[in-house]
């Protein structure tokens, strides 16, 4: 298991589109992948190949969160994961 936190510099969040990105992207690996957020009185995990459960940790930008990648290629989809992210996610 490899993890990196990296903030979210889109200006709308993981919505829609940004969101359709960073699934997309976290399907062409065979690794388990999570999104790990914390709030103050709870923390919240979502699927990071499921645009459903992205949407609904309701990542806004400058959000702080944890990309979690479990599996045999689980260093290069924790790079591409957080290059993705800092770059903006195509916004």
């Amino acid at each position: 298991m490899v993890s990196g936190k990296v903030v979210i510099k889109n200006p709308t969040g993981l919505h829609l589109r940004p969101a359709g990105l960073f699934c997309k992207t976290a399907m062409q690996y065979k690794s388990k992948i999570t999104v790990h957020k914390e709030l103050r009185h709870e923390e919240i995990t979502a699927n990071a190949k499921s645009v459903l459960s992205v949407l609904g940790a309701c990542v806004k930008s400058g959000d702080e969160i944890e990309i979690i990648c479990e599996g045999e290629d689980e260093a290069e989809a924790l790079k591409a994961m957080l290059q993705l992210v800092m770059d903006g996610l195509g916004e």
